[in-house]
């Protein structure tokens, strides 16, 4: 009998230091409270845990990604987009994260969500498709300010998706297309007056020279006559014709 109590105690301190030894790996840290108050953060390595007198919470301070659930957003130019997003964050100070929120993962994803509405609800389509970045970094400032009291440092937001309806899609094709149609006709515009000022100009220097509008118009038969044409319609200037006037009259 009394081998049998002995045996039952054995197994009873076993069990309590098997309770009591605690291993906490490096990424990870023991938040530990004597009689339900806060005593210390313990970790990593081994740690003793005095059963019933003492427990602890195992915090985990590796980078957590977050998916954000797909939220409807209203932008301020009234469209309304579908919008999901990843957020980047870990635990900082363990006791904060333990003692100041119930479930900070759960606090950050529920956080994450109405602010990423906040925010882009405040900016047009246009923005939020070219503007991303910047957006990015507003939301991961307002997350980091927010989440800093629950010692959780958000480290990057980053917008995954941005899903339009397929009327709005077809709306910003047409909206495209005509803004390039619009550039076109005002590159071909600036040609047409670039080449108008440059004509300008070398009328005014063969109005000039005489002889330079003579070897103008020489050049442009040469120019002509080499591309095989039967018949050739060339206007000559008076300044040609009035010497061969003068050479007829003086042999009449």
């Amino acid at each position: 009998m009394a081998s049998y109590f002995i045996g039952l105690l054995i197994a009873a301190v076993v069990l309590l230091i098997m309770y009591a030894i605690r291993i906490m790996r490096e990424y990870e840290r023991a938040v530990v409270f004597f009689l339900g108050r806060f005593q210390a953060v313990k970790g990593p390595g081994l740690i003793i845990i005095i059963p019933v007198i003492q427990t602890m919470e195992r915090v985990d301070l590796r980078v957590v990604v977050m998916d954000v659930p797909t939220q409807d957003v209203i932008s301020r130019d009234n469209v309304s987009v579908k919008v999901n997003a990843v957020v980047y964050y870990r635990v900082v100070d363990p006791q904060s994260a333990i003692i100041n929120v119930e479930n900070y993962n759960e606090a950050v994803s529920q956080l994450a969500q109405t602010t990423l509405r906040s925010v882009l609800g405040k900016h047009e389509l246009d923005e939020m498709l070219s503007e991303r970045d910047k957006l990015n970094v507003d939301i991961q400032k307002i997350l980091d300010e927010q989440t800093d009291v629950w010692g959780v440092k958000v480290t990057n937001v980053e917008i995954k998706h941005i899903d339009l309806d397929e009327s709005m899609i077809r709306a910003i094709a047409r909206q495209a297309e005509a803004e390039r149609m619009r550039r076109s006709k005002v590159i071909h515009a600036e040609g047409e007056f670039q080449a108008a000022q440059k004509l300008t100009e070398a009328a005014e220097q063969l109005s000039k020279s005489p002889n330079a509008i003579t070897l103008r118009y020489l050049q442009t038969l040469i120019d002509i006559a080499g591309e095989h044409n039967s018949t050739i319609v060339f206007p000559l200037p008076l300044e040609l014709i009035q010497p061969l006037k003068k050479l007829a009259a003086e042999k009449s």
